[in-house]
């Protein structure tokens, strides 16, 4: 028989990962005044292999993501997404702080990560929560193009010029379905939201030599077979709200995001979406009530995971100043 889930908002130990392409900002957000100054990327909660998130805070606490759903099933994730997961956690939540330029890259599609590496697709959504005035990325092709055309500008260094640029400012939204060639470009902080996976193919690196001298590693072949060559109209979208209430970010298969802007109490429902329910704060700092009267604190830079069998929670800004949180589901 399962055991009956204590449920209550978790919080997970965040995974920081330093990289060359990394600042200071997650470390400043965090008050985390160890970190190093490189801290590229913090995973907030996530499910890929080997590196479930851990929660810190409550009865569960020093326990994974995989172990809880190994124990409690459904009652952490609902039902439908338990039938269709089984243990792996299926959403993934960072924050990446780019203090230089991300490689050129694309993501393959569930059908393309399962046939060559037994994993997960990485399709992702980007949301801008701030970006210097000289920053840039780019999404997808700026004109039409094909494998063997693309082949020949990376071999001589000129991949850049072939994709839409975008000077990105808060509220903008990217989303990324797999096979989108993209790159996150310096002065972004950006919350991205993305199945729980870790496969990458780089395109290009702007020929930069890491810490041993040597250039990291490409992966040509695997990218140009991931690649979706086709054109789209949708790159970017944007949204803020000023006054408070729930607006929808994106709707896709993988998952549905949400901001929100929380001046009074506000209830927010888990059990009723057949889902596991993650609010990211991304300004502000708000107290989370569980209808079961559990309760903690979410401050700028936090996440936190409201389980299926948790129904309901109020959620409460601190302080006397309105927040801004980013809610996730999986439908």
């Amino acid at each position: 028989m399962e055991e009956k889930l204590n449920a209550y908002p978790l919080k997970f130990e965040p995974n920081l990962k330093t990289v060359i392409w990394g600042g200071g900002k997650i470390r400043k957000l965090k008050k985390l005044a160890d970190a190093p100054d490189c801290i590229g990327e913090s995973w907030e909660l996530t499910g890929v292999p080997g590196q479930e998130s851990v929660v810190s805070n409550g009865e569960y606490a020093g326990r994974d993501i995989k172990s809880l759903l190994g124990e409690f099933g459904a009652q952490v994730v609902g039902l439908n997404t338990y039938n269709k997961y089984g243990d792996m956690f299926p959403i993934m939540v960072k924050f990446i702080d780019a203090a230089k330029d991300l490689s050129i890259q694309v993501h393959p599609d569930d059908d393309f990560a399962k046939r060559r590496h037994q994993g997960m697709g990485k399709t992702e959504l980007w949301y801008i929560v701030s970006a210097e005035d000289n920053a840039i990325l780019y999404s997808g092709f700026s004109h039409k193009t094909d494998e063997n055309t693309f082949r020949s500008h990376i071999e001589h260094s000129d991949v850049v010029a072939q994709l839409n640029r975008f000077s990105p400012r808060h509220g903008d939204i990217f989303y990324l379905p797999a096979g989108r060639v993209h790159s996150i470009g310096a002065g972004n902080f950006i919350v991205e939201i993305q199945q729980s996976s870790d496969i990458t193919y780089r395109i290009y690196d702007f020929d930069r030599i890491d810490k041993n001298g040597k250039k990291r590693e490409l992966h040509t072949d695997l990218a140009l077979e991931a690649i979706d060559f086709d054109e789209y109209d949708d790159y970017k979208g944007h949204l803020e709200l000023d006054r408070q209430g729930t607006a929808l970010i994106k709707r896709c298969d993988k998952f549905v995001s949400e901001l929100m802007r929380v001046e009074t109490p506000m209830t927010v429902d888990v059990k009723s979406t057949g889902s596991f329910r993650i609010l990211i704060c991304i300004s502000g700092e708000v107290e989370i009530a569980g209808s079961n009267g559990s309760r903690e604190r979410l401050a700028t830079c936090d996440t936190v995971l409201l389980p299926y069998a948790l129904d309901k929670a109020v959620v409460t800004p601190v302080g006397g100043e309105p927040a801004e949180l980013i809610s996730v589901v999986v439908e």
